[in-house]
């Protein structure tokens, strides 16, 4: 990933983010065991994949979900985004950035932030602090301007008309019921 002080690094635990973790069938290798998911959040004009494109593929937990991509070829979770193009951020997950332990932390520091902390399996700290508020403030700042500028049109995972590159396979409504279960008696 080119930009890497760009990024924003953060915890999600929220339901959802646990839910997509069980669907994939191996949700130890993306949750911590509190239920979190690492994110490194950027902007999609500064991912760029060197091979493997054609092994990209899409799942949604629902029909307005978010857009979660993952290397089908092995079924490595790459990063959520919105189905909205225009908001041009990607949430990377650290599944596909640290092939090596200790280079997700050399490349993107500490996560710093942790959100959706009452859906936490255990106690997390929320993190509020002005620095870290600031932090994402001026992220969100970034995500606008590509859409004022144009630079949202500059995406991975979107072709020029806008559509997603691989169409989104929507779980079904059995599938969906089955991860939020997993969730709730993990």
């Amino acid at each position: 990933m080119r930009h890497a002080a760009s990024a924003c690094r953060v915890v999600c635990y929220c339901r959802d983010c646990q839910a997509y973790a069980h669907a994939t069938g191996n949700p130890a290798r993306i949750l911590d065991p509190q239920g979190g998911s690492e994110v490194v959040a950027t902007l999609q004009q500064h991912v760029a994949f060197a091979k493997g494109v054609d092994a990209l593929a899409c799942m949604s937990l629902s029909e307005r979900g978010l857009l979660r991509w993952y290397a089908r070829c092995c079924d490595t979770p790459i990063g959520n985004m919105m189905r909205d193009r225009r908001v041009a951020f990607v949430g990377l997950l650290h599944t596909c950035l640290a092939p090596v332990p200790g280079t997700i932390d050399a490349a993107f520091g500490t996560a710093r932030m942790h959100v959706k902390t009452d859906c936490a399996k255990g106690k997390v700290e929320r993190s509020l602090s002005p620095s870290i508020m600031l932090s994402g403030a001026r992220f969100f700042g970034a995500v606008l301007k590509t859409r004022v500028d144009g630079a949202y049109r500059r995406s991975p995972f979107f072709s020029p008309d806008g559509q997603p590159i691989a169409p989104p396979r929507v779980l079904d409504a059995a599938e969906r019921e089955n991860a939020m279960r997993a969730v709730h008696d993990a």
